[in-house]
């Protein structure tokens, strides 16, 4: 790969790191987090891509779709996508990247920030207060406000340096790297696919089983040969019809209501 010049400065990947703090301002169902990310990283896009506006159109747009990660380690991902960005790295395998750090990122960050430091703290002054401390609920704002913008800036910093001093690296197995990225990325998506669509047949038959009349979910009978088989039924057909019939989400919305209401009237879906 030829060298290029780079056009983003320490300074450009903390004011990335800073407007992390708006990741959930943008928050909606068709996208999620994808609209605050595009933000946060969208001064850094300017400084890349100002000499071809329709570039800078397509990355823009090209960021705008489902993104789900904690707000506290977002800023390793966009300091290394802007990195690579910035190295002239191929698009579509940064992509790669990006999706498969979501959901480690998106389970790390959780556990660290919600389920670790933030009881930590609360047992902490909550002590402290009822032992008659006033001022243990500053003091608790403080240190979890402080505790989550050095995370954020460190994460950042690490983004920022694996995207940089590791470019060489990650240039000769970008490839591998890249394939690897896809993997856990559709990996990912598929467990969330199943977790949150929810699909369950209602239909019941009886049959006779040693001389007994019992009644036989067909969702057990599913359930037992393919687990979850409707959910993935359900978004393969989502897929299909934003893919290759270029539905939007509203569209998409009607239809799923009707088919849950129908079904549901008629016994076919519990």
């Amino acid at each position: 790969m030829e060298s290029k010049e780079q056009k983003l400065t320490k300074n450009d990947y903390f004011v990335a790191t800073m407007r992390s703090y708006f990741l959930q301002n943008g928050f909606n169902y068709n996208t999620y987090q994808g609209t605050g990310y595009a933000n946060i990283i969208f001064p850094g896009l300017k400084k890349i891509y100002k000499d071809d506006q329709e570039a800078l159109k397509k990355a823009t747009i090209d960021n705008l779709e489902f993104y789900n990660v904690n707000p506290q380690t977002v800023p390793f991902v966009t300091s290394l996508q802007l990195a690579m960005l910035d190295h002239g790295e191929d698009v579509s395998k940064i992509r790669s990247i990006k999706m498969a750090l979501m959901g480690p990122l998106a389970g790390i960050g959780d556990a660290i920030s919600q389920f670790g430091v933030a009881p930590l703290f609360s047992t902490i002054f909550a002590s402290m207060a009822i032992a008659g401390i006033t001022a243990s609920p500053i003091m608790f704002l403080v240190c979890m406000i402080g505790f989550n913008l050095f995370l954020k800036c460190l994460l950042g910093w690490l983004g920022y340096r694996m995207g940089t001093s590791a470019i060489e690296m990650l240039s000769q197995k970008i490839n591998q790297i890249s394939r690897a990225a896809n993997i856990v990325g559709v990996t990912v998506i598929s467990g969330l696919a199943v977790s949150f669509v929810k699909a369950e047949m209602a239909i019941e038959y009886e049959t006779t089983i040693e001389g007994e009349q019992q009644v036989v979910a067909l969702q057990t009978v599913f359930d037992q040969i393919l687990p979850r088989l409707l959910p993935g039924l359900v978004t393969i057909m989502v897929y299909y019809l934003i893919k290759k019939k270029n539905w939007n989400v509203y569209k998409l919305l009607i239809l799923l209501f009707v088919l849950g209401i129908l079904g549901s009237l008629s016994g076919i879906l519990g």
